[in-house]
């Protein structure tokens, strides 16, 4: 007979801070940008897996993975081996001057994920997400020669000054850093939880392009719109799945009218909601593609790099005309390469099947159907929604408004018992592991919500 090992468990040697984390978070307030938010008092020492341990010796189960950006979780070998090796060989020699073998064959890679025979694409290296969506704006104002881009509410595309206008998702973002980049529309996000314009589920989506065609009447000439931007899984404001069919039909209003389609996988993409991209789980209900895809994240399970993905037909510019000092850095090229590795299957991750991306579809699937069973049983769970490991729990109040103060609670409860998370949106919590995450931890991580949400009753 087989005896399977114990399930790990949270481990809580101290109370919350620790007496080190204290001193270094003193210490931290002192000299680090009063802009840092600091949510739960954790100051990370080491990590293995999904798991991470502070400088006290408290070891919590993470349900975040940095925002969405470790991957393959903490301290992997396969990622460890890969940096050692590259940064043994060279750590710098500007892309934008020299061509490098890591991020060739990263671009190679990365493209065969949305490659169609006669439609080669090329790609663009950076360092972070808001670096990806800047490129994507020049690119679609350089290849349209045309000025206004369309986004949408509740968005996060990043911080600086144009991506950070593309943002709709909290005032406190642009709060004192006026003016925003001009020509910019935000319309609503088709959230089928909390349908615009007073439609329903299914038909949201058909009422935001109702209300964008209307703009085109009536304010924005539609042959002045360079692109619309868009999650095709909206991350920041709330990890919202929009309803089967709207992408499709945002392409043909874009193709109608000459506008590049731009989508933001950022958050959403390498491999998170079970396919590598996320508007590919849309595929079998009318598959739609875009025109540019900005990658960061996750792309390198924590090493900085940032990825602009566009259409060989619509990458235009000249050369020198957009560049980057250390975008494409070939230490980040060579971990994404080893991310890619283990998304891909060509690399196994022990007790994750075939792939990472498997894993995510089989372990997410199970996660999305226990939480709907608790949202049966808990009133305040008032939505359960994703793919994948890209779930959003979202909390409300007796009259179903979102509830933000009690997201807040049961978010530091969590964390005490010893799981690492992080709000979204209004009131909504977001799941979102390493896909390395077992069944094993994923069961250890629903236990500790079931029992908070249980002392809520």
């Amino acid at each position: 007979m087989t005896t399977l090992p114990a399930t790990r468990r949270p481990d809580l040697k101290t109370s919350l801070p620790g007496p080190r984390s204290t001193e270094l978070m003193a210490r931290d307030a002192a000299k680090l940008s009063t802009s840092y938010v600091r949510p739960y008092a954790f100051v990370p020492d080491h990590g293995n897996g999904v798991w991470l341990t502070d400088v006290d010796g408290n070891t919590m189960l993470d349900f975040f993975a940095g925002i969405a950006v470790s991957t393959v979780g903490y301290n992997h070998p396969h990622i460890v081996k890969a940096i050692t090796e590259q940064a043994g060989k060279f750590m710098h020699v500007c892309l934008s001057d020299y061509p490098q073998e890591p991020t060739t064959l990263l671009a190679e890679r990365l493209l065969k994920h949305v490659e169609k025979p006669g439609e080669p694409w090329r790609a663009f290296f950076g360092n972070s997400g808001a670096e990806a969506v800047e490129a994507a704006v020049k690119l679609a104002r350089h290849h349209t020669g045309r000025s206004h881009i369309i986004s949408t509410l509740g968005s996060f595309h990043g911080r600086t000054y144009g991506a950070l206008t593309l943002t709709g998702s909290k005032t406190k973002y642009k709060r004192g850093f006026g003016p925003m980049l001009p020509a910019v529309t935000h319309i609503p996000y088709p959230n089928p939880f909390r349908p615009p314009f007073n439609s329903t589920p299914e038909h949201c989506g058909d009422a935001v392009l109702d209300h964008l065609k209307m703009l085109f009447q009536t304010v924005i000439p539609a042959d002045e719109v360079a692109a619309f931007i868009i999650e095709p899984m909206q991350g920041e404001g709330g990890y919202i799945v929009p309803p089967m069919g709207f992408l499709k039909k945002l392409r043909h209003l874009c193709d109608q009218n000459g506008i590049l389609l731009i989508f933001d996988e950022v958050q959403s993409g390498m491999g998170r909601t079970g396919r590598m991209f996320s508007f590919q789980q849309f595929e079998e209900y009318g598959g739609v593609q875009p025109d540019i895809i900005t990658l960061a994240k996750g792309m390198a399970s924590g090493m900085p790099i940032s990825a602009m993905l566009a259409k060989e037909s619509v990458m235009t510019w000249p050369k020198g005309s957009h560049g980057s000092t250390f975008g494409g850095n070939p230490v980040s090229a060579a971990a994404a390469l080893a991310t890619l590795d283990l998304l891909e299957g060509v690399v196994k991750h022990p007790g994750c099947g075939e792939s990472l991306m498997d894993n995510a579809a089989k372990v997410g699937a199970f996660m999305l159907t226990e939480l709907k069973t608790m949202q049966a049983e808990f009133a305040f769970l008032g939505d359960v929604r994703g793919k994948g490991m890209f779930i959003g729990l979202e909390f409300v109040d007796a009259y179903g408004q979102p509830d933000g103060r009690l997201r807040d609670q049961l978010s530091q409860e969590m964390f005490n018992a010893g799981l690492l998370n992080l709000d979204c949106g209004e009131s909504v919590i977001r799941v979102s592991p390493p896909l390395i995450l077992t069944l094993e931890e994923a069961k250890t991580g629903l236990e500790i919500m079931r029992s908070v949400f249980e002392r809520r009753v």
